[in-house]
């Protein structure tokens, strides 16, 4: 793995949005996930002004994002992340890491307690994310445990416990 320094930044505009979508379709085998992105972003209870996140090359082409929207654990408020995306050519260079790192940063500036994910078990744990079923968490699908996660954002709070509700656009 080639790690750099990836400036990381909010998505702001029509030109962040367009590259996000590039992101998307490339890293992934079709459009579902840049078809995602686009839904929530058209979503007011999901979609958060600062919760969407780029990782720019030194020459400021993005390459890694990041994507944080509102969800629930019953009937309390949390955040899903995802999805994450990063360009085929840039992916094992930290680009997701930073866009993933700067998402979470600004989730707990704007105060949230927290982010869910669902991914790949040996990836999300070096942010922290362990189990959901540890906090009494569960999807409202089928999944193995060990990758539906979930990060305390503020250890001072109680957790809440029950089962996920995503924004409509996930269609679960």
């Amino acid at each position: 793995m080639t790690t750099r320094s990836w400036h990381t930044r909010p998505e702001a505009g029509p030109d962040d949005r367009a590259a996000i979508r590039r992101i998307n379709l490339s890293a992934f085998p079709g459009p579902l996930e840049a078809d995602l992105v686009d839904a929530l972003r058209e979503d007011r209870q999901a979609w958060l002004p600062w919760s969407s996140w780029l990782a720019e090359d030194p020459d400021g082409t993005p390459a890694g994002f990041a994507l944080l929207t509102r969800c629930h654990v019953d009937d309390v408020p949390a955040l899903a992340l995802g999805p994450c995306a990063v360009l085929p050519e840039q992916q094992r260079t930290g680009a997701g890491s930073a866009a993933i790192r700067a998402a979470l940063d600004a989730a707990r500036a704007a105060g949230e307690h927290l982010v869910l994910v669902l991914g790949h078990a040996p990836y999300y744990p070096r942010f922290g994310f362990t189990p959901a079923s540890g906090y009494g968490i569960r999807p409202p699908f089928d999944v193995p445990d060990e990758n539906m996660m979930a990060l305390v954002l503020d250890p001072g709070r109680p957790v809440p416990r029950g089962t996920i509700r995503y924004a409509a656009a996930f269609g679960v």
